[in-house]
């Protein structure tokens, strides 16, 4: 193995290790209480907050997200990917590595492959893949914050949010003038996001039509 494929390894391997630290149950172990057993029973900031109340779920979030974000910059950096118009295959290697770090946080090891859903880490990720994942990042939380604030439900800014990051990412590539088909990479790994995402939030699509999907900042 050359010392490139090396380190490339290494950077995905610790990815996903980050990805895999339960932060909400973490937290929640702080405060006694398993986040497990509690709300929605799911390991994510979100069920956090409605367990503890919204100050918790928003450092939960914060350390999701930075747990996307560093490991992913760090190996941008470290294989000189960082702000360059890479090759496609060093596009892929970079995207491992940020597709370890979310798969780290939706099945972690150490809880039996049964994390959380992969929104904020899955933010993380795409802030880290800089500058072409980054814009698209920010624009999919703006989408997300105004969504959540107007409506108040998580889980339906989470989707709608998801469901437009390839959009951005395809407006980012005309806006700076590069070939849409030299963002393939990024395109595929958004639409996989968005899929992902989805798939995650099922049971809270069914309570959304069903109308019993509790509110952000509402304790059960």
């Amino acid at each position: 193995m050359s010392a490139m494929n090396l380190n490339w390894s290494i950077c995905v391997i610790v990815a996903y290790l980050c990805g895999a630290t339960p932060f909400a149950l973490l937290l929640g172990r702080l405060k006694g209480v398993d986040v497990r057993k509690h709300g929605s029973g799911n390991v994510g900031a979100t069920n956090l907050g409605r367990v503890l109340g919204r100050r918790w779920g928003i450092l939960c979030f914060i350390l999701d997200v930075l747990k996307g974000a560093m490991p992913v910059a760090g190996a941008g950096l470290w294989m000189h990917w960082w702000g360059r118009d890479n090759t496609a295959l060093q596009q892929w290697q970079w995207l491992a590595v940020a597709a370890a770090a979310m798969l780290g946080h939706i099945f972690p090891f150490w809880l039996k492959f049964k994390g959380g859903k992969g929104v904020a880490t899955g933010f993380g990720v795409m802030l880290g893949v800089w500058p072409m994942l980054t814009l698209p990042a920010l624009a999919g939380a703006i989408t997300w914050a105004a969504i959540a604030l107007i409506w108040r439900y998580i889980s339906l800014a989470s989707v709608v949010a998801a469901m437009l990051l390839p959009v951005y990412v395809a407006l980012v590539a005309m806006l700076s003038g590069r070939p849409i088909t030299g963002q393939l990479p990024f395109l595929a790994l958004t639409a996989a996001m968005a899929l992902l995402v989805i798939l995650r939030h099922r049971a809270n699509l069914s309570r959304l039509l069903a109308g019993t999907e509790p509110k952000f900042g509402k304790r059960n």
